[in-house]
């Protein structure tokens, strides 16, 4: 951990990346990561993120790399939060205010309000952003941060996909909601994996002395995630609507380590 950190506020000082080991992308990969899960899953039911109104939560680390993918891939994010409220804005965060709410969470260490005040669009404190009409929905701040009543709502409002970059935020009962009616639905254990795998690819350049761009990195992960949801979409058909993403992710991660069990001789 310590290593990581030393790399990671290397890369951040030099804009240069991470000077000794460890893989460049790594602070973006869990937020790139579960936006390329996303597109997986549009893609494969002939849709895309291109014009997409998209709410957001969290302004931290993941939640500002996924907006930050959302943007690339033409995909409108309306909203960021923090645990006093949330910011909205009709128009779109673009890459000047995404790099204004970079330096206030990683530098000032200020609150999302503070967005407001300086461009001069909706604050609304004390609540999260389920309750703004959209397209899709990435909740990415914290565990349980998504109940049944703002699955309801996301419903009504017209949301059709919801893709976890924090680690379960949606509570059980709203996942069960989101299955009954059909929404595209990414559990965190496939769409937030990207993270993590590119832990795993630090170990590779590591252990290779191997030194990747930027560029390499991110195809790596790219495919990462394409394998993920194609292991999940395995599992996961039914017979009417979407895929169910849920059973896919169990299933296949059940069976990946089942598999692993048998094959060294542990059952």
């Amino acid at each position: 951990q310590f290593r990581r950190l030393s790399n990671t506020f290397t890369g951040v000082l030099t804009g240069k990346g991470v000077n000794w080991g460890g893989s460049l992308i790594r602070p973006e990969a869990t937020g790139y990561g579960c936006v390329y899960f996303s597109r997986e899953i549009l893609e494969h039911h002939q849709n895309s993120l291109d014009g997409k109104r998209v709410v957001l939560s969290g302004s931290g680390n993941v939640a500002q790399y996924t907006a930050e993918k959302l943007i690339d891939l033409g995909a409108r994010v309306l909203t960021l939060s923090d645990s006093s409220g949330y910011v909205y804005d009709p128009a779109g965060i673009n890459k000047e205010r995404l790099a204004f709410v970079k330096e206030l969470k990683g530098v000032k260490r200020g609150r999302i309000e503070e967005y407001a005040k300086k461009f001069k669009t909706k604050y609304i404190a004390g609540k999260r952003p389920w309750g703004v009409s959209c397209d899709l929905a990435y909740p990415c701040a914290t565990q349980n941060e998504l109940n049944l009543a703002d699955a309801k709502s996301l419903v009504q409002q017209g949301c059709k996909g919801v893709f976890e970059g924090a680690n379960m935020p949606t509570e059980p009962d709203a996942v069960s909601y989101f299955r009954k009616n059909k929404l595209f639905f990414a559990p965190g254990k496939a769409a937030n994996a990207g993270g993590v795998a590119t832990s795993g690819l630090e170990m590779s350049q590591n252990a290779q002395r191997m030194s990747w761009t930027r560029e390499e990195v991110n195809r790596y992960l790219e495919n990462i995630m394409h394998n993920i949801h194609q292991n999940c979409l395995q599992y996961s058909q039914t017979k009417h609507g979407p895929a169910d993403y849920v059973q896919g992710a169990n299933i296949a991660g059940f069976k990946k380590v089942a598999d692993a069990m048998i094959e060294q001789g542990i059952v």
